[in-house]
This record gives structure tokens, C-alpha cells and sequence, in this order.
């Protein structure tokens, strides 16, 4: 399992909303995508998306840009991911019947491994990132001293 360029851009773009969460000014695309070395237009789309799911919120104006809906200690990385990559849809029909015993320990395995995933994403916030960032620049900077 890989994380995903769209699922890791909308993470990056929302960990630098969860860093200025608290002084509520909002972050205009330009300033995200430079920061964080992600497309303009592609940006665009995915904070779109995210503003769809209900996880950013835009301002217009001339200070507008985009904020966190929710506190980032209240928005789970499961639901970035499952907002961005569509993970509530279904495999058809005939993929989850497996044909043969193989293929039905195959399925069994396959299925124990995203429920693993999914806890690991469930378990951890924007916060959590942001608190890690932070403390990486922290050890960052004592490093070069």
C-alpha cells in the first residue's frame, strides 16, 4: 500500500491550514502551493474537493484564501484520505468473491491489512502531524547549532 500524490498534496496543504488554525487567517492557494511545492491548478482541485467534504472552508475577499472547518485535533487522517480517494466505494461484485481457496485466504489477508491502515489513519489527526512537523523542525534546527 502507497500513499497516493493526491492523498499526500491534500495532507500537506492541510497541515500548513492546522499550523496557522489558531491565528484564523486563511492561507491563499499561491502561499500553499509555493510552500509546499504542489501545483497551482492541481491544489485548486483537491481543496475543492476537501471544501466539499466538509474539512476546509473558503473566504473570499481580498485577504481570502482557505481555513479548516474543524479544529485539526477534531479532523482524523482517515478522513482526508477516504474524502480524497473516494475509499467508502465498493469493489464490484466479482472481485470480492474469491474463486478459489488461494484466492479467498488472498482476500482474507488483502482485507486484515486495510482494516490495519484504516485504525493506523483513524488514530492519528492534523494536529498529530502538525505536533510532528514542529518537533522535527525542533530537532532540525538543534542539529545544525
Amino acid at each position: 500500500m502507497e500513499l497516493s500524490c493526491k492523498s499526500e498534496y491534500a495532507l500537506l496543504a492541510l497541515v500548513e491550514l492546522g499550523v496557522c488554525y489558531n491565528t484564523g487567517d486563511p492561507l491563499q492557494i499561491r502561499q500553499i502551493a509555493a510552500d509546499q511545492h504542489i501545483p497551482d491548478r492541481y491544489l485548486e482541485q483537491l481543496l475543492a474537493t476537501l471544501r466539499r467534504c466538509g474539512l476546509v472552508r473558503s473566504q473570499r475577499g481580498a485577504k481570502g484564501g482557505y481555513l479548516l472547518a474543524r479544529e485539526p485535533w477534531k479532523i482524523t487522517l482517515f478522513e482526508v484520505v477516504n474524502c480524497i480517494e473516494g475509499a467508502d466505494v465498493q469493489p464490484d461484485e466479482n472481485q470480492r468473491e474469491p474463486r478459489s481457496v488461494e484466492g479467498m485466504v488472498i482476500w482474507e489477508v488483502w482485507q486484515e491489512t486495510r482494516q490495519a491502515a484504516e485504525a493506523v489513519l483513524q488514530r492519528y489527526t492534523l494536529q498529530d502531524l502538525v505536533d510532528k512537523r514542529d518537533a522535527r523542525r525542533q530537532l532540525d534546527i538543534m542539529y545544525y547549532i
